[in-house]
């Protein structure tokens, strides 16, 4: 994986949206950690399940850009698969952080530990993850232990964050068929700080 994709002295906040939007357009159709669906499928059924729940903004656009970081990340998507965790809910969050506000990128940071977190609170949740999520939900540390769990429950972005994960889940599946990134382009762009509306 190219880290140099990510080079933010080639971007700003006038910027960052048709960067983005390049970021799909290039590298959407890779595959998606062992998923039926390529990375930019993925993103965007996530996107259009929030918005069929009538999600705000900030959560449309967090389920839309939640797995970013997987093009971010020096630690190739392949290397997740082979047991190693690549964090690209950090590296994503982080990298949105300077464009877009704590609504949209804690969501992004969140939505794994979400997954440890529902495993451990919701009896029924663990079967509706997919096999390739199963696996690398044991590669990202299992369902959260008791004391984990107790400090997850604190975060401002506790709901935010178990919606982004469950419309991720749901955002695998090949035959469905959703809108592309332009249908989002106004809304991402309407997020993003410090540009003149």
């Amino acid at each position: 994986m190219n880290s140099a994709i990510f080079d933010k002295n080639a971007i700003d906040a006038t910027n960052i949206v048709g960067y983005i939007a390049d970021i799909f357009t290039r590298r959407g159709i890779e595959s998606y950690l062992g998923e039926q669906v390529s990375m930019a499928q993925h993103m965007l059924q996530a996107a259009q399940f929030a918005e069929l729940a009538n999600g705000p903004p900030e959560l449309v656009v967090a389920a839309l850009l939640h797995d970013i970081g997987h093009y971010s990340n020096e630690i190739p998507d392949t290397v997740l698969m082979q047991g190693t965790n690549n964090f690209h809910e950090e590296a994503g969050a982080n990298f949105l952080a300077d464009y877009f506000p704590p609504g949209v990128t804690e969501p992004i940071r969140q939505h794994v530990a979400a997954k440890r977190y529902l495993c451990a609170t919701d009896r029924a949740y663990f079967s509706r993850l997919s096999q390739a999520s199963v696996y690398t939900l044991k590669v990202q540390g299992g369902p959260m232990k008791p004391g984990e769990v107790v400090e997850f429950e604190k975060s401002p972005f506790l709901d935010s964050c178990i919606k982004v994960r469950l419309w991720d889940d749901e955002g695998k599946d090949p035959d469905r068929p959703h809108p592309d990134f332009s249908h989002y382009r106004a809304e991402v762009q309407g997020l993003v700080k410090n540009v003149a509306k």
